[in-house]
């Protein structure tokens, strides 16, 4: 085996270091070793001596994280500079996520990074098949995170266009251990707690065998808006379904308690002249950050076969519990019959100051004719029913996984082979706030519930009746598998004293997707939640690959790897990528590194077999044909045209119809990286890794703000009912009345983007004072532009918010993380900034500040068996910047990208036996 040298020794740890955390985590370097086992690095199926590889990966330790406060995947992604991460376990409030947590690699969007366990797949989220919920993995097994920050199809096929980042459970454990731990923000809610057990016995040189294992727990206490109303209060964003409600009249829209508007959730938008009409604020009524529970377990064994084979079996179950909740149910399409009580004029309801009821006027036109069976003088009604409190939904979330493996050696090959089996299953739940339409819309037009104020005894109790609570649908998504490889070394063939080596390797996988509604109870819930009641989706493939990696010295300072792969896909097809990298090291200070490769990502199960259902545009927009007269057909401007009501056309969330497309291809892309290291001495080392990457036929739905400024162009996507309405309610479609938009998934158009990833490092040494360790880690984006279809014209995403289909949101230009460390005996502390830069809103006519925080620790560790932690995240109590984005339904900042939580202390104990 070959002796490091000093500058592959660090490599790993410091040049290829661009995860955005403190150095202290991964930068202290051990003592000098001179022979090492041969390992297995990410992104290469060679095994070889550590450090050796070309690739630019960096390698992140969990006990350095701990320090940090970190204790969830999610945590530990947000971290990654190189990462553009757009969901996250708070976007599960109001859009059905799951609570759901994924990684976004250079911001090509979570599936085009591939998360690996131990180097190989877990099963993705069972809600859309793009990527694995990182919430599921088990953190407190994890020795170490690998992340490839370079295209890795060659080796790993599908989804690795964007980089790797492999998640490393510890090889073995023995005694015990018992870690508690708690986050307690300063500000009110949000709190967090975690504690979790280990134990292992047997010896693998000694007993031939071990067996360890660990369960863990966490639980996350909601945010709620009404606990950061600084932020919330910061935007005002609006539905038009109100309470107490309000209706067109002759064209105009009243609200019966105009001006007050049902104060405190209520707000004036009509003149008083022309319209009375109210808005109702409901980003007031949302969670901030949802509640979760998280239970993992992970038991690992190992039998020493012989020398050289290794038996090993892997479990590890993890379950999640993430409860949202929202605003009441809102109402789109309800009437009211004039004979009743609660009619507007009937001497129940106070009219409108300014308005006096005309009824000569009626909501129904030739253009916008009354349902079958109407009463002259009935009234379309927009309202909300807040009686029954908010929204509530609870997702519980399983991952499973089971492997089978057999290693070692055995004739000059390293091998390695296994079985697994992966499983995510995810039920949805309905469990407070939601109500049966069935009941509502009779109930208010027979005049029992009272959409203008308080309710009566028969009201409150016919609102009761209506609660429904019950399972919405399942999902479950199944990847079996079979692996092998092997490597060897060939021979020394051009002399230079680096052995040439090879790797062989195979894979079959067999997918399966399943998505199933449950009838009885959505059609109940149908206009509340526009989930298809029909909506039985399944779907499966067989994907076959064969690999070859060859590593070959031409030069005592030139190293050369080609690799190449070939995948087959029972149902599009099949696909061959290479890779090819070098690596030049003239002198033991300096390395000059680059690989060029080709990528691809196949459509999901999802992608090609998800229903088609109907739900909200992201925005609120002008119908273009009922409403015109805006920019762009959105708010503000546009004038309803006569006969039709504005509420129903101006200003308000149409409905689209979004789902799975079986023509889809694959998603291809070619990477390109060149690396520079320097380490002059051996405490200091700096790093520049540039990239390039090109994207063809990514897969998404069209952006519908693009649809709707087009109108013209997508005209035939514009599906309108036959009175040439477009709908916006639930309850409408499907049906021969439904008006919609289409928004299929398709091939769109490409992405290219280009960066640079920075690492500066160093140690300082002191008998007296202790050890100081520096570090900067960042990524500088010079590129990020994308067409909305193919052909079209690229448009920059850079520092932009933009609309685009790969990240709806900012990619933003800088990130990084700065730190200092400190260790002197028992003791150490830390302190970490985190930046990332400034960008064009959602809304250009403003810009999200630049958000940066910054995050200490203490650590004392007075024997070998307890260690203490305290810390303070968010120490200056930073609030997020303004956004007025509108993709999520908390508001006031984008909570994609920044933590409303405020200053946070944390303490964390570690009992080891």
């Amino acid at each position: 085996m070959r002796k490091r040298t000093m500058l592959s020794k660090s490599l790993l740890i410091a040049f290829s270091g661009t995860a955005a955390m403190s150095s202290g985590m991964v930068f202290a370097q051990e003592a000098p070793v001179q022979e090492l086992q041969r390992v297995e690095i990410t992104g290469s199926a060679i095994k070889r001596i550590d450090a050796e590889t070309s690739l630019p990966v960096t390698i992140i330790k969990i006990e350095d994280l701990r320090k940090e406060g970190v204790t969830t995947i999610e945590q530990i992604v947000s971290r990654l500079v190189a990462n553009q991460s757009t969901q996250g376990s708070s976007q599960s409030v109001g859009l059905g996520t799951g609570g759901a947590s994924f990684a976004n690699l250079r911001g090509l969007g979570q599936n085009k990074t591939l998360v690996l366990l131990n180097g190989r797949r877990l099963a993705n989220n069972a809600i859309d098949s793009s990527a694995p919920d990182l919430n599921m993995i088990p953190f407190a097994a994890l020795e170490r995170v690998e992340l490839l920050r370079d295209g890795a199809s060659a080796l790993y096929g599908t989804d690795a266009i964007g980089g790797v980042i492999n998640f490393i459970t510890r090889k073995d454990f023995t005694g015990g251990s018992i870690t508690l731990g708690a986050d307690s923000p300063q500000h009110p809610g949000g709190k967090a707690y975690n504690a979790n057990v280990g134990f292992g016995f047997g010896d693998l040189s000694k007993d031939r065998y071990n067996l360890f294992g660990f369960v863990d727990y966490q639980k996350q206490d909601p945010l709620t808006a009404a606990q950061r109303p600084e932020i919330n209060n910061r935007a005002i964003r609006t539905s038009g379904n109100t309470s107490p409600g309000q209706y067109n009249q002759g064209g105009a829209t009243q609200n019966p308690s105009f001006p007050a508007c049902g104060t405190p959730d209520g707000i004036q938008l009509g003149d008083g002249v022309k319209n009375a009409n109210c808005g109702y604020l409901f980003s007031r009524q949302v969670d901030l950050v949802p509640t979760s529970e998280r239970a993992t377990g992970f038991l690992k064994g190992t039998l020493q076969l012989t020398d050289q084979h290794q038996l090993g079996l892997e479990y590890f179950i993890s379950q999640n519990n993430n409860a949202t909740k929202i605003a009441g149910v809102p109402y789109g399409a309800l009437l009211v019959n004039p004979g009743t009580k609660y009619y507007p004029g009937n001497g129940i309801t106070p009219l409108p100051t300014v308005f006096a009821l005309n009824p000569a006027y009626f909501p129904f036109s030739a253009a916008n004719p009354a349902p079958a069976g109407a009463l002259p003088g009935l009234i379309k009604l927009r309202w909300r029913d807040t009686f029954s409190g908010g929204r509530q939904e609870e997702t519980d979330n399983t991952q499973q996984r089971f492997i089978a493996s057999l290693e070692g050696a055995v004739g000059g090959w390293d091998y390695r082979t296994a079985f697994s089996y992966n499983e995510n299953k995810l039920t949805d739940k309905l469990i407070g706030g939601y109500t049966d339409g069935t009941i509502i819309s009779p109930g208010v037009l027979n005049g029992t519930i009272n959409p203008f104020g308080n309710q009566d005894a028969a009201g409150a109790a016919l609102l009761s009746s209506a609660l429904a609570k019950g399972t919405l649908f399942t999902a479950k998504g199944q990847v079996y598998s079979i692996d092998a490889q092997a490597s060897r070394e060939l021979g020394d063939w051009f002399k230079t004293g680096h052995p040439a080596a090879i790797a062989l390797g195979a894979e079959f996988r067999r997918e399966k997707f399943k998505e199933i509604g449950n009838p009885p109870f959505d059609n109940l819930v149908v206009s509340s939640t526009g989930f298809d009641p029909a909506t039985d989706n399944e779907g499966s493939r067989n994907v076959a690959a064969v690999y070859a990696e060859l590593n070959v010295s031409v030069l005592k300072e030139l190293e050369l790897t080609a690799s190449l792969r070939y995948d087959k896909y029972s149902d599009f097809g099949d696909t061959t990528n290479p890779k090819v990298s070098f690596r030049y090291q003239p002198v033991k200070q300096f390395l000059v590194r680059g690989s060029y490769s080709t990528g691809f990502r196949a459509p999901s199960l999802f992608d090609i077999n998800a229903p088609q259902t109907y739900t909200n545009t992201d925005v609120n927009f002008n119908d273009p044909l009922r409403c015109p007269g805006s920019a762009n057909n959105q708010p503000p401007g546009g004038v309803a045209i006569p006969g039709v009501s504005p509420s129903d056309n101006c200003a308000i969330q149409f409905l689209r119809l979004i789902g799975g497309n079986k023509n889809l291809q694959p998603e291809t892309s070619k990477n390109f990286t060149l690396g520079f290291v320097f380490e002059p001495v051996a405490d200091f080392n700096a790093g520049i890794d540039f990239w390039w990457i090109k994207l063809k036929q990514q897969i998404a739905g069209l952006d519908d703000s693009f649809i709707f400024a087009n109108p013209g162009k997508y005209a035939g996507l514009f599906h309108r009912a036959p009175d040439g309405s477009l709908s916006t309610d639930g309850s409408q479609c499907p049906g021969a009345n439904c008006g919609f938009v289409s928004d299929l998934t398709a091939n769109l158009g490409g992405v290219n983007t280009s960066g640079v990833d920075i690492s500066v490092n160093y140690r300082l040494r002191t008998a007296e004072l202790g050890n100081f360790t520096f570090g900067l880690n960042g990524t500088y984006v010079t590129k990020y532009e994308y067409q909305t279809e193919d052909g079209s014209a690229f448009l920059p995403n850079v520092g932009i918010y933009g609309a685009g289909v790969s990240s709806g949101g900012p990619v933003f230009r800088w990130q990084h993380a700065l730190s200092v460390n400190w260790t002197r005996g028992a003791w150490g502390l830390g302190l970490v900034n985190h930046f990332k830069s400034d960008y064009v809103d959602q809304t250009p006519s403003n810009t999200v500040g630049s958000y940066t925080t910054w995050d200490t620790y203490a650590t004392w560790k007075p024997t070998k068996a307890i260690s203490l932690t305290a810390g303070v995240r968010n120490l200056l109590d930073t609030s997020p910047p303004f956004s007025n984005q509108a993709a999520t339904f908390q508001v006031g900042y984008d909570p994609r990208f920044a933590d409303p939580t405020g200053r946070t202390y944390y303490l964390r104990g570690i009992y080891s036996f």
